[in-house]
Protein backbone atom coordinates (compact mmCIF):
# COMPACT_ATOMS: atom_id res chain seq x y z
CA UNK A 1 0.00 0.00 0.00
CA UNK A 2 2.20 2.75 -1.19
CA UNK A 3 1.02 6.10 0.05
CA UNK A 4 2.65 9.48 0.43
CA UNK A 5 1.46 9.61 4.02
CA UNK A 6 1.78 6.47 6.13
CA UNK A 7 -0.31 7.76 9.04
CA UNK A 8 -3.67 6.30 8.06
CA UNK A 9 -5.49 8.09 10.88
CA UNK A 10 -4.12 11.43 9.69
CA UNK A 11 -5.08 10.64 6.08
CA UNK A 12 -8.71 10.16 7.12
CA UNK A 13 -8.63 13.04 9.61
CA UNK A 14 -9.70 10.94 12.62
CA UNK A 15 -8.38 10.19 16.09
CA UNK A 16 -6.72 6.86 16.88
CA UNK A 17 -9.66 5.79 19.07
CA UNK A 18 -12.20 6.52 16.33
CA UNK A 19 -15.31 4.31 16.30
CA UNK A 20 -16.56 2.42 13.24
CA UNK A 21 -19.39 4.81 12.34
CA UNK A 22 -17.24 7.95 12.55
CA UNK A 23 -14.51 6.24 10.54
CA UNK A 24 -16.97 5.34 7.80
CA UNK A 25 -18.40 8.87 7.65
CA UNK A 26 -14.90 10.37 7.39
CA UNK A 27 -13.98 7.93 4.62
CA UNK A 28 -17.15 8.53 2.60
CA UNK A 29 -16.73 12.29 2.82
CA UNK A 30 -13.17 12.14 1.50
CA UNK A 31 -13.96 9.45 -1.09
CA UNK A 32 -16.69 11.61 -2.56
CA UNK A 33 -14.40 14.64 -2.53
CA UNK A 34 -11.52 12.98 -4.38
CA UNK A 35 -13.32 10.35 -6.48
CA UNK A 36 -11.88 10.46 -10.04
CA UNK A 37 -15.39 10.52 -11.52
CA UNK A 38 -16.13 13.72 -9.59
CA UNK A 39 -12.81 15.49 -9.01
CA UNK A 40 -10.68 16.01 -12.11
CA UNK A 41 -8.01 18.12 -10.43
CA UNK A 42 -4.38 17.05 -10.56
CA UNK A 43 -3.53 14.73 -7.69
CA UNK A 44 -7.16 13.90 -6.85
CA UNK A 45 -6.89 10.31 -8.02
CA UNK A 46 -3.72 9.72 -6.01
CA UNK A 47 -5.41 11.20 -2.94
CA UNK A 48 -8.45 8.98 -3.52
CA UNK A 49 -6.24 5.88 -3.62
CA UNK A 50 -4.47 7.05 -0.46
CA UNK A 51 -7.81 7.46 1.32
CA UNK A 52 -8.96 4.07 0.03
CA UNK A 53 -5.81 2.33 1.28
CA UNK A 54 -6.12 3.93 4.72
CA UNK A 55 -9.77 2.92 5.05
CA UNK A 56 -9.12 -0.65 3.86
CA UNK A 57 -6.75 -1.07 6.80
CA UNK A 58 -8.57 0.80 9.56
CA UNK A 59 -12.00 -0.68 8.72
CA UNK A 60 -10.65 -4.22 9.18
CA UNK A 61 -10.24 -5.00 12.93
CA UNK A 62 -7.33 -7.41 12.38
CA UNK A 63 -5.45 -5.11 10.03
CA UNK A 64 -6.09 -2.13 12.28
CA UNK A 65 -4.67 -4.01 15.27
CA UNK A 66 -1.54 -4.92 13.28
CA UNK A 67 -1.20 -1.36 12.02
CA UNK A 68 -1.53 0.08 15.53
CA UNK A 69 1.21 -2.28 16.70
CA UNK A 70 3.62 -2.40 13.78
CA UNK A 71 2.73 0.62 11.63
CA UNK A 72 2.39 0.57 7.85
CA UNK A 73 4.93 -2.24 7.50
CA UNK A 74 2.61 -4.48 9.47
CA UNK A 75 -0.05 -4.42 6.78
CA UNK A 76 2.02 -4.63 3.58
CA UNK A 77 4.21 -7.52 2.48
CA UNK A 78 7.64 -6.84 1.04
CA UNK A 79 8.38 -7.68 -2.61
CA UNK A 80 9.30 -11.34 -2.96
CA UNK A 81 8.65 -12.01 0.71
CA UNK A 82 7.10 -15.42 1.45
CA UNK A 83 3.45 -15.30 2.34
CA UNK A 84 3.31 -11.56 1.63
CA UNK A 85 1.30 -9.88 -1.10
CA UNK A 86 3.31 -6.88 -2.37
CA UNK A 87 0.15 -5.44 -3.85
CA UNK A 88 -2.05 -5.55 -0.77
CA UNK A 89 -5.40 -7.28 -0.38
CA UNK A 90 -7.30 -9.04 2.38
CA UNK A 91 -4.87 -11.97 2.86
CA UNK A 92 -3.10 -12.50 6.17
CA UNK A 93 0.55 -11.73 5.53
CA UNK A 94 1.51 -12.93 9.01
CA UNK A 95 1.12 -16.63 8.20
CA UNK A 96 4.89 -16.80 7.96
CA UNK A 97 5.42 -15.77 11.59
CA UNK A 98 2.59 -17.97 12.81
CA UNK A 99 4.08 -21.07 11.20
CA UNK A 100 7.86 -20.74 11.58
CA UNK A 101 8.05 -23.16 14.44
CA UNK A 102 6.16 -26.12 13.07
CA UNK A 103 6.87 -26.10 9.37
CA UNK A 104 3.18 -25.79 8.55
CA UNK A 105 1.36 -23.08 6.65
CA UNK A 106 1.41 -22.28 2.96
CA UNK A 107 3.44 -24.65 0.80
CA UNK A 108 6.31 -22.78 -0.92
CA UNK A 109 5.53 -22.04 -4.55
CA UNK A 110 1.92 -23.15 -4.15
CA UNK A 111 -0.81 -21.22 -5.99
CA UNK A 112 -1.86 -18.19 -3.96
CA UNK A 113 -5.22 -16.47 -4.35
CA UNK A 114 -5.10 -12.80 -5.26
CA UNK A 115 -6.25 -10.06 -2.92
CA UNK A 116 -9.77 -8.67 -2.93
CA UNK A 117 -10.42 -5.14 -4.18
CA UNK A 118 -12.98 -2.58 -3.04
CA UNK A 119 -14.59 0.01 -5.32
CA UNK A 120 -17.10 2.68 -4.30
CA UNK A 121 -19.52 3.29 -7.19
CA UNK A 122 -21.44 6.56 -7.18
CA UNK A 123 -24.86 6.33 -8.80
CA UNK A 124 -27.97 8.51 -8.88
CA UNK A 125 -31.38 7.65 -7.48
CA UNK A 126 -32.57 7.34 -11.08
CA UNK A 127 -29.84 4.73 -11.68
CA UNK A 128 -31.03 2.80 -8.63
CA UNK A 129 -34.64 3.04 -9.81
CA UNK A 130 -34.01 1.71 -13.32
CA UNK A 131 -30.95 -0.49 -12.79
CA UNK A 132 -28.51 -1.04 -15.62
CA UNK A 133 -24.74 -1.06 -15.67
CA UNK A 134 -21.71 1.21 -15.56
CA UNK A 135 -18.28 0.68 -17.00
CA UNK A 136 -15.46 1.98 -14.81
CA UNK A 137 -11.68 1.92 -14.98
CA UNK A 138 -9.98 0.75 -11.82
CA UNK A 139 -6.43 -0.16 -10.83
CA UNK A 140 -5.70 -3.75 -9.97
CA UNK A 141 -2.93 -6.35 -10.10
CA UNK A 142 -2.66 -8.39 -13.30
CA UNK A 143 -0.51 -11.39 -14.20
CA UNK A 144 2.52 -10.11 -16.11
CA UNK A 145 1.95 -10.68 -19.79
CA UNK A 146 5.66 -10.73 -20.58
CA UNK A 147 6.74 -13.60 -18.32
CA UNK A 148 3.26 -15.11 -17.88
CA UNK A 149 3.64 -14.83 -14.15
CA UNK A 150 6.84 -16.82 -13.51
CA UNK A 151 8.96 -13.67 -12.99
CA UNK A 152 11.70 -14.73 -15.43
CA UNK A 153 12.80 -12.88 -18.54
CA UNK A 154 11.46 -14.55 -21.73
CA UNK A 155 13.88 -17.27 -22.90
CA UNK A 156 14.80 -18.14 -19.32
CA UNK A 157 12.96 -19.82 -16.48
CA UNK A 158 13.18 -19.97 -12.68
CA UNK A 159 15.65 -22.52 -11.32
CA UNK A 160 15.24 -24.75 -8.31
CA UNK A 161 16.97 -23.32 -5.25
CA UNK A 162 20.05 -25.42 -4.45
CA UNK A 163 20.07 -24.47 -0.76
CA UNK A 164 16.59 -25.80 0.06
CA UNK A 165 16.19 -28.11 -2.96
CA UNK A 166 12.99 -26.30 -3.86
CA UNK A 167 11.35 -26.84 -0.46
CA UNK A 168 11.47 -23.14 0.39
CA UNK A 169 12.38 -24.05 3.97
CA UNK A 170 15.50 -25.13 5.79
CA UNK A 171 15.96 -26.91 9.07
CA UNK A 172 17.65 -25.05 11.88
CA UNK A 173 18.87 -26.41 15.18
CA UNK A 174 18.98 -24.00 18.09
CA UNK A 175 20.03 -24.42 21.69
CA UNK A 176 17.06 -23.12 23.66
CA UNK A 177 17.48 -22.49 27.40
CA UNK A 178 15.73 -25.11 29.56
CA UNK A 179 14.74 -27.05 26.41
CA UNK A 180 18.08 -27.95 24.92
CA UNK A 181 18.57 -28.48 21.20
CA UNK A 182 15.38 -27.64 19.30
CA UNK A 183 14.87 -28.20 15.58
CA UNK A 184 12.69 -25.72 13.69
CA UNK A 185 11.81 -24.97 10.09
CA UNK A 186 12.57 -21.52 8.71
CA UNK A 187 12.14 -19.87 5.29
CA UNK A 188 15.13 -20.31 3.04
CA UNK A 189 17.03 -17.02 2.96
CA UNK A 190 18.46 -17.69 -0.50
CA UNK A 191 15.14 -17.95 -2.34
CA UNK A 192 13.03 -16.04 0.24
CA UNK A 193 10.97 -19.16 0.78
CA UNK A 194 9.80 -19.53 -2.81
CA UNK A 195 11.89 -22.58 -3.66
CA UNK A 196 12.93 -20.93 -6.91
CA UNK A 197 15.76 -18.67 -8.00
CA UNK A 198 15.17 -16.17 -10.81
CA UNK A 199 18.58 -15.29 -12.23
CA UNK A 200 17.22 -13.11 -15.04
CA UNK A 201 14.20 -11.24 -13.66
CA UNK A 202 11.54 -10.10 -16.09
CA UNK A 203 12.11 -6.45 -16.93
CA UNK A 204 8.39 -5.74 -17.08
CA UNK A 205 7.48 -6.91 -13.59
CA UNK A 206 11.00 -6.94 -12.05
CA UNK A 207 10.59 -10.61 -11.21
CA UNK A 208 7.33 -10.33 -9.30
CA UNK A 209 5.21 -12.05 -11.92
CA UNK A 210 2.48 -9.46 -11.52
CA UNK A 211 2.07 -5.82 -12.50
CA UNK A 212 -0.19 -2.95 -11.63
CA UNK A 213 -2.58 -2.09 -14.44
CA UNK A 214 -5.85 -0.30 -15.08
CA UNK A 215 -8.74 -2.34 -16.36
CA UNK A 216 -12.25 -1.51 -17.52
CA UNK A 217 -14.91 -3.42 -15.60
CA UNK A 218 -18.63 -3.34 -16.32
CA UNK A 219 -20.56 -3.25 -13.04
CA UNK A 220 -24.23 -4.28 -13.05
CA UNK A 221 -26.57 -2.02 -11.08
CA UNK A 222 -29.38 -4.05 -9.48
CA UNK A 223 -32.87 -2.55 -9.68
CA UNK A 224 -33.74 -0.94 -6.34
CA UNK A 225 -30.20 -1.00 -4.92
CA UNK A 226 -29.85 1.23 -1.85
CA UNK A 227 -27.05 3.41 -0.51
CA UNK A 228 -24.41 1.39 1.34
CA UNK A 229 -25.26 -1.97 -0.23
CA UNK A 230 -22.38 -4.05 -1.53
CA UNK A 231 -22.04 -6.62 -4.29
CA UNK A 232 -19.16 -9.04 -4.98
CA UNK A 233 -17.91 -9.64 -8.52
CA UNK A 234 -16.10 -12.97 -8.46
CA UNK A 235 -12.66 -13.07 -10.03
CA UNK A 236 -12.45 -9.32 -10.71
CA UNK A 237 -9.94 -8.62 -7.95
CA UNK A 238 -6.15 -8.83 -7.96
CA UNK A 239 -4.44 -11.64 -9.87
CA UNK A 240 -3.09 -14.51 -7.80
CA UNK A 241 0.52 -15.64 -7.54
CA UNK A 242 1.97 -18.90 -8.84
CA UNK A 243 -1.10 -19.54 -10.96
CA UNK A 244 -3.54 -18.93 -8.11
CA UNK A 245 -7.03 -17.61 -8.81
CA UNK A 246 -7.90 -13.93 -8.80
CA UNK A 247 -9.54 -12.28 -5.82
CA UNK A 248 -12.96 -10.68 -5.89
CA UNK A 249 -14.09 -7.13 -6.52
CA UNK A 250 -16.44 -5.75 -3.86
CA UNK A 251 -18.60 -2.93 -5.17
CA UNK A 252 -20.06 -0.54 -2.57
CA UNK A 253 -22.97 1.53 -3.89
CA UNK A 254 -23.03 5.23 -3.03
CA UNK A 255 -26.39 6.75 -4.04
CA UNK A 256 -26.16 10.54 -4.32
CA UNK A 257 -28.99 12.64 -2.83
CA UNK A 258 -31.86 13.52 -5.20
CA UNK A 259 -33.02 17.16 -5.47
CA UNK A 260 -36.73 16.21 -5.26
CA UNK A 261 -37.06 12.86 -3.51
CA UNK A 262 -35.99 11.36 -0.22
CA UNK A 263 -35.96 7.61 0.19
CA UNK A 264 -36.99 5.43 3.11
CA UNK A 265 -36.80 1.77 2.17
CA UNK A 266 -38.99 1.33 -0.90
CA UNK A 267 -41.00 4.52 -0.26
CA UNK A 268 -40.25 7.96 -1.67
CA UNK A 269 -41.11 11.32 -0.13
CA UNK A 270 -41.47 14.65 -1.91
CA UNK A 271 -42.74 18.17 -1.23
CA UNK A 272 -44.98 19.91 -3.76
CA UNK A 273 -45.83 23.64 -3.47
CA UNK A 274 -49.41 24.82 -4.04
CA UNK A 275 -50.90 28.30 -4.05
CA UNK A 276 -53.16 29.61 -1.29
CA UNK A 277 -56.09 29.65 -3.72
CA UNK A 278 -55.52 25.98 -4.58
CA UNK A 279 -55.39 25.18 -0.89
CA UNK A 280 -58.59 27.12 -0.18
CA UNK A 281 -60.64 26.06 -3.20
CA UNK A 282 -59.15 22.63 -3.88
CA UNK A 283 -57.55 21.47 -7.11
CA UNK A 284 -56.03 18.57 -9.01
CA UNK A 285 -52.27 19.02 -9.34
CA UNK A 286 -49.50 17.03 -11.08
CA UNK A 287 -46.76 15.40 -9.00
CA UNK A 288 -43.22 14.38 -10.04
CA UNK A 289 -42.32 10.69 -10.35
CA UNK A 290 -39.11 8.77 -11.01
CA UNK A 291 -40.97 6.57 -13.47
CA UNK A 292 -41.90 9.54 -15.65
CA UNK A 293 -45.55 8.46 -15.56
CA UNK A 294 -48.07 11.32 -15.36
CA UNK A 295 -49.55 11.28 -11.86
CA UNK A 296 -51.88 13.71 -10.08
CA UNK A 297 -53.29 14.18 -6.61
CA UNK A 298 -56.59 15.78 -5.68
CA UNK A 299 -56.15 18.53 -3.11
CA UNK A 300 -59.47 18.99 -1.29
CA UNK A 301 -60.92 22.37 -0.35
CA UNK A 302 -59.34 23.80 2.79
CA UNK A 303 -56.08 21.85 2.56
CA UNK A 304 -53.49 22.95 5.12
CA UNK A 305 -49.75 23.15 4.56
CA UNK A 306 -48.06 19.92 5.60
CA UNK A 307 -50.95 17.71 4.45
CA UNK A 308 -49.71 14.44 3.01
CA UNK A 309 -51.07 12.39 0.13
CA UNK A 310 -50.13 8.88 -1.00
CA UNK A 311 -49.58 7.87 -4.61
CA UNK A 312 -49.57 4.06 -4.72
CA UNK A 313 -46.76 2.12 -6.43
CA UNK A 314 -44.76 5.21 -7.43
CA UNK A 315 -41.92 4.59 -4.99
CA UNK A 316 -38.70 2.61 -5.44
CA UNK A 317 -38.55 -1.00 -6.63
CA UNK A 318 -38.07 -3.26 -3.62
CA UNK A 319 -34.78 -5.08 -4.13
CA UNK A 320 -35.92 -7.74 -1.69
CA UNK A 321 -38.94 -8.57 -3.84
CA UNK A 322 -38.57 -11.12 -6.63
CA UNK A 323 -40.95 -9.07 -8.76
CA UNK A 324 -39.35 -5.72 -7.84
CA UNK A 325 -42.69 -4.55 -6.43
CA UNK A 326 -42.65 -0.80 -5.91
CA UNK A 327 -43.26 1.17 -2.77
CA UNK A 328 -45.40 4.30 -2.55
CA UNK A 329 -44.79 7.98 -3.16
CA UNK A 330 -45.76 10.25 -0.26
CA UNK A 331 -46.42 13.84 -1.28
CA UNK A 332 -46.47 16.67 1.27
CA UNK A 333 -48.02 19.93 0.08
CA UNK A 334 -46.72 23.30 1.21
CA UNK A 335 -48.95 26.34 0.81
CA UNK A 336 -47.05 29.29 -0.64
CA UNK A 337 -48.03 32.87 0.17
CA UNK A 338 -47.37 35.38 -2.64
CA UNK A 339 -44.74 38.02 -1.84
CA UNK A 340 -46.16 40.54 -4.32
CA UNK A 341 -49.79 41.26 -5.27
CA UNK A 342 -51.32 43.14 -8.14
CA UNK A 343 -53.85 45.88 -7.34
CA UNK A 344 -56.69 43.63 -8.47
CA UNK A 345 -55.46 40.74 -6.28
CA UNK A 346 -55.04 42.99 -3.28
CA UNK A 347 -58.57 44.39 -3.71
CA UNK A 348 -60.10 40.93 -3.89
CA UNK A 349 -58.19 39.75 -0.84
CA UNK A 350 -59.20 42.80 1.15
CA UNK A 351 -62.84 42.14 0.26
CA UNK A 352 -62.39 38.54 1.35
CA UNK A 353 -60.84 39.66 4.63
CA UNK A 354 -63.86 41.90 5.32
CA UNK A 355 -66.27 39.07 4.50
CA UNK A 356 -64.45 36.80 6.94
CA UNK A 357 -64.36 39.43 9.64
CA UNK A 358 -60.60 39.66 9.57
CA UNK A 359 -60.15 43.34 8.54
CA UNK A 360 -62.05 46.67 8.31
CA UNK A 361 -65.65 47.66 9.04
CA UNK A 362 -67.77 45.69 11.45
CA UNK A 363 -66.33 42.44 12.66
CA UNK A 364 -68.41 39.62 11.23
CA UNK A 365 -69.17 36.61 13.40
CA UNK A 366 -66.26 34.14 13.37
CA UNK A 367 -67.10 30.47 13.29
CA UNK A 368 -65.42 28.07 15.69
CA UNK A 369 -63.05 26.87 12.98
CA UNK A 370 -61.34 30.27 12.79
CA UNK A 371 -61.02 31.05 16.50
CA UNK A 372 -57.53 31.71 17.73
CA UNK A 373 -55.72 29.38 20.11
CA UNK A 374 -56.05 31.75 23.10
CA UNK A 375 -59.80 32.22 22.45
CA UNK A 376 -60.32 28.44 22.44
CA UNK A 377 -58.34 28.03 25.67
CA UNK A 378 -60.36 30.84 27.26
CA UNK A 379 -63.63 29.11 26.32
CA UNK A 380 -62.43 25.87 27.87
CA UNK A 381 -61.54 27.42 31.24
CA UNK A 382 -64.56 29.78 31.44
CA UNK A 383 -67.07 27.20 30.30
CA UNK A 384 -68.32 29.37 27.38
Amino acid sequence: MATTNTDFYEILGVERDVDTDTLKKAYRKLARQYHPDVNHESGAEAKFKEVQSAYDVLSDPDKRARYDRYGAEGVSGGPGGPGGDPFGGFGDIFDLFMNQGGGGGRRPGAPERGGDVRYDLQITLDDAYRGGEKTVTLPRVETCGTCRGNGAEPGTKPETCTQCSGAGQVRRVQNVPFLGMVQTMAPCDKCSGTGKIVKSPCKTCTGRGRVRAERSVTIPIPVGVADGMQMPLTGEGNAGANGGGAGDLYVFFDVTPHPLFEREGADLYAEVPISYTQAALGDTIPVPTLSGDAQTITVPEGTQTGSQFRVAKQGMPDIRSRTNAKGDLHVTVTVQTPKKLSDAERKLLEELAVLRGEKGGEIAPVVEEHKGVFDKLKDIFTGH
